[in-house]
C-alpha cells in the first residue's frame, strides 16, 4: 500500500521548488494549514457555538458580515501573530492592513492576503465555504514594519496561493508556482494528506457558473454567451461561493464568471483577496482567468485594498469562447 504523504511532509520534500526557498515560507504554509483546520473544527461546530447567522455590521466592500467571518478573521490574524512567518495581514474583513511584530526579533520576509470565509452567507443552511489565500513576498525593509505597498502587488507576483474548501471533506488546494495539489483532511489523525497530486484542468468542459438573477444587468456579449450555453445545451452550476464553484471546475471543466453589472460596472468580487490568488491557481493547473474585458487578472494594477473586479475562470477553451463574444458585442 502507498504511503499517505501529509501535508507538512509535501511542502519540506518540495522546498526547493519555491520561487524563494527558505524554512520561513515552508513554515508559513504550514500555519496556514493549521490556521484552517481550526476553522474546519469551528465550522462543523457553529450551530452548538452560536456562531450562525449575521452579526449585524458590514465590512469595507459593503458585505453583510456573518458572525462566522468575524471568527475566522480573528482566527487567521492570532495565528499569523503566533507564527512569527508573517509580516503583515490583509483581509477582506480589514478596512487596512494589519501589520504584525516579529517574534524574537525575526522580521518576516513574507505579507498575506485572505478572504477569510468566502460564502460565508451560505453557512446558516449547510452549503460548502470556502477560505482563501495569496503570500507575497514583501518590497519593504525587513528590519521594520510592512507597509500597504507590500500587499498591492500584481498577482504575477505571488510566490504562493491556496484555497481550503469546507464541504463533505475538507480540502486544502495550493500552488507556489509550480503545479498544484489538492490535500483532503483525514480527521481521524487530523491531518491534510495529499489526495490529489498535479491537478490539470480540463481544457473544455460542460459546466457553465455564473448568478443567472442578473442575467438582464450583464453586458450584451456576456448575455449572449449565455444563451450560447443553453442552446449547447450546457449545464448551469452555482453555489454561490467562489471557492465551491471554482473548485469544481478545476475538476470537472468549464467556467465560473462574475461579470460586471449596471449597477456594478468596476465588478464585484475582490482583486487581491478572491480574483488573484484563485487565478494563479487555476493558470498553474492549465487554465486562464480574465476580466470580462478580455484583460488576464495576474496583470491588473492593484491601487487600493479593496479594489474590485469582473472575472471569466476556467477551462481555456471555453473562457476563450466567453472573450471572443465579449469582444464581438464590445460597446453594445
Amino acid at each position: 500500500m502507498k504511503r499517505i504523504l501529509t501535508l507538512d511532509e509535501f511542502i519540506l520534500q518540495r522546498q526547493k521548488d519555491f520561487k524563494h526557498a527558505s524554512g520561513e515560507l515552508t513554515a508559513l504554509l504550514r500555519d496556514i494549514g493549521v490556521a484552517t483546520k481550526i476553522i474546519n473544527n469551528a465550522i462543523n461546530k457553529a450551530g452548538l457555538l452560536n456562531i450562525l447567522g449575521a452579526a449585524d455590521q458590514s465590512n469595507t466592500s459593503g458585505d453583510d458580515v456573518q458572525k462566522l467571518d468575524i471568527y475566522s478573521n480573528d482566527l487567521l490574524i492570532d495565528c499569523m501573530k503566533s507564527s512569527g512567518q508573517c509580516a503583515g495581514i490583509a483581509s477582506e474583513e480589514n478596512e487596512g492592513i494589519i501589520p504584525i511584530s516579529g517574534v524574537h526579533d525575526v522580521s518576516s520576509k513574507y505579507v498575506m492576503v485572505t478572504d477569510p470565509l468566502d460564502g460565508s452567507s451560505n453557512i446558516d443552511v449547510n452549503v460548502s465555504v470556502g477560505t482563501i489565500f495569496g503570500i507575497y513576498r514583501r518590497l519593504s525593509d525587513v528590519d521594520g514594519p510592512c507597509n500597504v505597498n507590500d500587499f498591492l502587488q500584481k498577482g504575477t507576483e505571488l510566490v504562493a496561493a491556496g484555497y481550503v474548501l469546507y464541504g463533505t471533506s475538507t480540502m486544502l488546494v495550493f500552488t507556489t508556482g509550480n503545479g498544484v495539489n489538492g490535500f483532503t483532511l483525514d480527521p481521524s489523525i487530523g491531518e491534510f494528506c495529499l489526495s490529489h497530486p498535479n491537478i490539470r484542468i480540463p481544457q473544455t468542459g460542460n459546466f457553465y457558473s455564473v448568478n443567472q438573477g442578473y442575467y438582464l444587468k450583464f453586458p450584451t456579449g456576456v448575455r449572449r454567451f449565455l444563451s450560447h450555453c443553453f442552446e449547447e445545451k450546457r449545464t448551469l452550476r452555482y453555489i454561490g461561493s467562489m471557492v465551491a464553484d471554482v473548485h469544481r471546475t478545476l475538476f470537472k471543466g468549464g467556467i465560473f464568471t462574475y461579470p460586471y453589472t449596471s449597477d456594478k460596472p468596476g465588478g464585484k468580487l475582490r482583486l487581491l483577496y478572491e480574483c488573484n490568488p484563485m487565478s494563479f491557481i487555476v493558470e498553474q493547473a492549465g487554465g486562464v482567468a480574465i476580466d470580462c474585458h478580455g484583460n488576464r487578472i495576474m496583470e491588473q494594477e492593484i491601487t487600493e485594498l479593496h479594489q474590485k473586479t469582473s472575472i471569466a475562470i476556467g477551462s481555456p477553451d471555453i473562457v476563450e469562447e466567453m472573450n471572443g463574444f465579449i469582444e464581438r458585442f464590445k460597446g453594445q
